[in-house]
């Protein structure tokens, strides 16, 4: 946990940003059963309870009651046959005094309360849960139907606004997460060879991971087919001549993450359409984070690295025509289907729990959730100083996308499906790192991991 006093500064600056009287409620997450009730998978608690709280532990609630000025702890004790099997624990007592609050009741008393709240007609706001237990729970909770929940837009809101600022300890969390991912990416490195398997790669990456005390952040994505976006598959075998995409990232114990892909050769040196294919991601990479300080929108530093892709393509020849005119018309989306990043913290995609419209966009500048790659882009308002994201332009061959529009004839006049064709199985490149933003820029987080062709090849060589 960070400081006693960070928990109380936090609920009292999320207090001043409601404008509104009421409860705030916070669920944590339960155990979640794998097989029988007492198998569970490994416990994770809610970012934004994390945030607020700071407690690691299942099946509690908090309650901020703004009107009364008080803020509770609902959850149980152990029980003697909980001691039997768990040992000794720190009381939730304890815990909820290093977070600042001094009051602590029985989990059962959480129904009576709200239940007073409600009588007397008082708000009672709450975010979006996620997990089947709390929309059980919240439904019991206000005596509603699941489908009548309806998460506060102003806790929403007020807590997007907060947490997208990150704290110097959270970027110190995020850099510590950071530094054991390129530990992670240069072992996958060392370990890729023809013959060997992915998921023996992937192993070791857990291992790593692990040994420094930290998860993965998200399930690895260790893959010879990087054309699938999100292939978490791990049986191929790899063979000379691939690319070997390594998306993975590691969580602390306090629960920041950090997110890095690296794409480099299974053999010891590109080849030659690798190598040109490479550079393209790699200049829309520096162009893109050239983009980066506050006041500028994401979503146009993500269009400018489509402009640079797009150009890169041209010069390779799979597109043709004009760069410019070629992104209008969406047409580079054929190769970059996804977005140039996201925000990170807490979560990997940081708040997405929340909804995309509060943390990644304005109601004044909303989402675009109908084009093809811009409904995509998980990130797209102005940038502010203390946001931390990911810039990760990739190129993506994905065969049923070509052979598609081109029956469809789509953007002909800008795509050379014959080039294309050829390259149909070439898999995908990405490349991807985390930024603080600054007043005038960026700095980014964590070491400096090698992402050049040059400091690729020399490294594969050693």
């Amino acid at each position: 946990m960070f400081s006693t006093q960070t928990y109380l500064r936090r609920r009292t600056q999320l207090i001043q940003q409601m404008p509104n009287q009421g409860l705030l409620l916070f669920l944590s997450n339960g155990e979640s059963p794998i097989n029988f009730e007492d198998n569970t998978y490994r416990f994770r608690q809610d970012s934004t309870f994390l945030y607020y709280f700071g407690i690691q532990q299942p099946h509690i609630a908090a309650l901020i009651d703004v009107e009364a000025n008080k803020t509770l702890i609902f959850g149980d004790e152990l029980s003697m046959d909980a001691l039997v099997w768990m040992g000794r624990q720190e009381t939730l007592q304890a815990k909820g005094e290093k977070a600042g609050v001094t009051e602590t009741r029985p989990y059962t008393e959480l129904t009576t309360y709200i239940a007073a709240a409600k009588k007397t007609q008082r708000t009672i706001h709450y975010l979006p849960p996620y997990q089947p237990a709390n929309k059980i729970l919240l439904s019991e909770l206000l005596q509603i139907s699941i489908a009548e929940i309806q998460p506060s837009t102003t806790l929403i809101q007020a807590v997007v606004a907060q947490r997208e600022i990150k704290e110097e300890q959270e970027i110190s969390e995020i850099e510590k997460a950071l530094t054991i991912s390129c530990k992670m990416h240069l072992a996958a490195m060392r370990l890729a060879k023809p013959g060997v398997k992915e998921y023996e790669i992937a192993a070791a990456i857990q291992q790593i991971a692990a040994q420094a005390d930290c998860t993965l952040a998200y399930p690895s994505i260790v893959t010879v087919q990087g054309g699938i976006l999100h292939n978490h598959y791990q049986g191929n075998t790899l063979k000379s001549g691939q690319l070997l995409l390594n998306d993975s990232g590691c969580e602390t114990p306090m629960g920041y993450a950090s997110d890095v892909t690296r794409t480099f050769p299974v053999d010891q040196k590109f080849t030659t359409e690798q190598r040109e294919l490479y550079q393209v991601v790699l200049a829309a990479f520096e162009g893109a984070k050239k983009q980066l300080k506050a006041g500028v929108k994401f979503k146009d530093v993500h269009l400018h690295a489509a402009l640079v892709l797009t150009q890169g393509l041209i010069d390779f020849g799979l597109m043709k025509g004009n760069a410019a005119d070629a992104v209008a018309a969406h047409a580079h989306t054929m190769f970059f289907q996804c977005g140039l990043g996201h925000m990170m913290g807490l979560d990997v995609h940081d708040m997405e729990d929340l909804g995309e419209q509060y943390v990644g966009y304005t109601s004044n500048d909303p989402k675009e959730t109908q084009l093809f790659g811009l409904k995509s882009l998980r990130l797209g308002k102005a940038l502010k100083t203390g946001h931390v994201l990911t810039v990760e332009p990739g190129i993506y061959f994905i065969p049923e996308l070509i052979e598609r529009w081109e029956a469809e004839k789509k953007y002909a006049d800008f795509i050379n499906y014959e080039k294309v064709n050829q390259y149909k199985d070439f898999g995908g490149i990405r490349i991807e790192d985390n930024f603080l933003i600054k007043e005038n820029g960026y700095r980014q987080l964590g070491p400096e991991l090698i992402r050049t062709v040059e400091e690729i090849e020399a490294f594969r060589k050693d």
